[in-house]
């Protein structure tokens, strides 16, 4: 008995393609999650500038020295996260009272439901800010 060495590659190749584009999903996805989290690092950048911007000048007998209030960091910072992005302000505080510190979150979900991917992942970022005056 000799066997016959015809058949049909379609199988094969078929399970190549549903492979290679579930490649190329997951690439894609990566790639928006990247650019997505970026996105809310330059949102939490500008809020924490925002907030750093956000001081009242103080004169005593060591001289003028700008000094940051959580209150006031928190109410710039609000007010750049509502212009820019749908992004949430988690976090918006002076910690020393010459810098701000604001963190951001947003969710992320994927271009397309898939099961390889996960359907809602939370970003979160988080910037500091100095304030000087010379």
């Amino acid at each position: 008995m000799i066997r016959d060495d015809r058949g049909s590659t379609l199988p094969l190749l078929l399970g190549y393609v549903v492979l290679a584009l579930a490649v190329v999903y997951v690439c894609v996805c990566a790639t928006d999650l990247y650019v997505a989290q970026r996105r809310l690092d330059s949102v939490a950048d500008a809020a924490a500038l925002a907030g750093a911007d956000g001081f009242t000048i103080e004169v005593d007998a060591d001289g003028v020295r700008a000094h940051l209030t959580d209150g006031a960091v928190r109410e710039q910072a609000q007010a750049v996260v509502d212009v820019l992005a749908r992004a949430q302000l988690v976090d918006a505080a002076s910690p020393d009272g010459a810098s701000a510190r604001v963190t951001v979150s947003a969710q992320w979900s994927p271009p397309l439901f898939s099961e390889v991917v996960p359907d809602l992942v939370v970003l979160r970022s988080t910037a500091t800010s100095r304030t000087a005056l010379r």
